[in-house]
C-alpha cells in the first residue's frame, strides 16, 4: 500500500493523543445536528451503541479518525466499505422527530466538519505554531474527514475562508431537544461506564467537556460556564500542553498510532472493520 499524499505529514500535525479529552465535545457538536443527534439516539445497530459496547464503539471511532489521518486510500477505501454496511441500517422512520438518513452528505458533511474544527482547536492547545500557508494545506488535506465516509472530494469547502461561511451558515441548524440532550448528559458524565469510573471521573468528563465546547454548543446543551472555570481548564490545558510537547512522536501519536496497526491487522486477516 502507498500513502495518498507526499504531504500527509502535514496532516499528521494535527493526530495527538491528548485530542481524545475534547472527544465528548466533538460528539455534541456532530449530535447538536437533529438529523445526526436523532439518527445515533434512535439507531437499531446495537453493535455500534456506545451505552451497549463502549470498548467496540470507541475502537471504531478512533480507527476511523487514525486511517482518515494517518492510513493509506487503500486504508481509507476498506474502512469506507465496512462504514456503508452499518450506515445502510441508520434511517428515519415514520415516528422519527427530524428525517435522517446515515448515507444523507449534507450531515456526513457535518460530521466531518465537525472533527475538523476538533482537531484544529485542540492543535492550537497543544501543538506547536505553524503560519498561515501550512495551515492551508493542512485544511486542504483534511478533506480525508469527510471522504473517508460519503463525502464527495468536492463538497468539502475549497479554502478555510470559504470553510468558515459553510459553519457560519450551518451554525444556524445546531439545535438539540430534550431527548438529545438526555442521552449526551448521560454520555459525558459516563453513566455508561461502570460505577466506580462514573463516580470518579464523571463530574470531571463533564468539566473538561464543557471548557472544550463554544458558547453555542454550550447553551444548547445547557452547561454553566464562568471565567471562574475558564481560568481553570485554561490551568490544566497548559499543563497537558507541555507535557504533548516534552513527548515523542510515538507518545504524541497514542492511541491513534496504535489503532491504524489494529485495522492494519484486521484487513489483512480479513476480519470485521467495523
Amino acid at each position: 500500500m502507498t500513502a495518498s499524499t507526499s504531504s500527509s505529514v502535514d496532516l499528521r500535525k494535527l493526530v495527538i493523543g491528548a485530542g481524545l479529552l475534547a472527544g465528548p465535545a466533538n460528539v455534541i457538536m456532530q449530535l447538536a445536528r437533529p438529523g445526526v443527534g436523532h439518527g445515533v439516539v434512535e439507531s437499531t445497530v446495537d453493535s455500534g451503541k456506545v451505552t451497549l459496547h463502549p470498548i467496540k464503539r470507541a475502537r471504531t471511532t478512533l480507527s476511523y479518525l487514525a486511517v482518515a489521518t494517518l492510513g493509506t486510500d487503500e486504508e481509507r477505501a476498506a474502512f469506507r466499505r465496512g462504514v456503508n454496511r452499518s450506515h445502510a441500517q441508520v434511517r428515519s422512520t415514520e415516528s422519527s422527530p427530524v428525517p435522517y438518513s446515515a448515507f444523507d452528505v449534507d450531515l456526513q458533511l457535518w460530521v466531518a466538519a465537525c472533527l475538523y474544527v476538533g482537531f484544529q482547536d485542540v492543535y492550537r492547545i497543544f501543538g506547536a505554531p505553524v503560519d498561515d500557508v501550512t495551515w492551508e494545506r493542512i485544511y486542504r488535506e483534511s478533506a480525508v474527514l469527510g471522504t473517508t465516509l460519503q463525502v464527495p472530494p468536492d463538497r468539502w469547502p475549497a479554502d478555510l475562508a470559504s470553510f468558515q461561511r459553510y459553519w457560519n451558515d450551518a451554525m444556524d441548524q445546531v439545535s438539540i431537544d430534550d431527548t438529545v440532550r438526555a442521552y449526551l448528559t448521560d454520555l459525558i458524565m459516563l453513566r455508561h461506564l461502570p460505577p466506580p469510573v462514573r463516580l470518579a471521573l464523571g463530574r470531571l468528563s463533564r468539566f473538561v467537556t464543557t471548557g472544550f465546547l463554544s458558547g453555542r454548543f454550550r447553551d444548547e446543551m445547557r452547561l454553566p460556564w464562568d471565567e471562574r472555570r475558564q481560568r481553570r481548564f485554561d490551568r490544566l490545558m497548559s499543563l497537558v500542553a507541555v507535557a504533548v510537547r516534552l513527548s515523542p512522536p510515538v507518545l504524541r501519536e497514542f492511541p491513534f498510532n496504535a489503532y491504524l496497526v489494529d485495522l492494519r491487522w484486521r484487513i489483512r486477516t480479513g476480519r470485521q472493520l467495523v
